[in-house]
């Protein structure tokens, strides 16, 4: 009997929780999807929230289920991965390798940043090490 064995895990991180892997990932690869209930702008506009993933002009995915852990994924200004449309899904790819225990990341986009994360100041490793220096 073959024992399943847990790919990603979500760990504590410097803004929060992330998304990491637990094992190597190549570059160019489907890591998961990001799921949720399909919304239209008006709907979404008014609902609200930061788990919010455009799809196109009229339709994005809610994302705040706990069941899509793929909404653990944090922002970064270098990030290691992607998100790509295929129909109405969202799926996350690797757009260089990844290394086991690394953090999975993904730019959210300039309107996402300047509402959300530009009034607070950017925590992703990029920033941070610059605003060390």
């Amino acid at each position: 009997m073959t024992r399943w064995k847990p790919r990603y895990a979500i760990k504590r991180t410097a803004i929060g929780l992330g998304f990491f892997t637990l094992n190597p990932i190549p570059a160019d690869k489907r890591i998961i999807e990001y799921i949720g209930l399909i919304l239209t702008k008006e709907e979404a506009d008014k609902k609200g929230g930061k788990y919010l993933m455009t799809i196109d002009e009229e339709y994005l995915i809610d994302g705040s289920p706990r069941s899509n852990i793929a909404r653990y994924i944090n922002h970064s200004c270098r990030p290691n991965a992607k998100a790509y449309r295929s129909g109405v899904r969202m799926w996350i790819w690797s757009i260089k390798v990844i290394k086991a225990g690394e953090e999975i990341t993904i730019d959210y986009g300039k309107n996402y940043f300047d509402d959300f994360i530009k009034p607070i100041g950017c925590k992703c490793a990029k920033c941070v090490k610059k605003s060390n220096k």
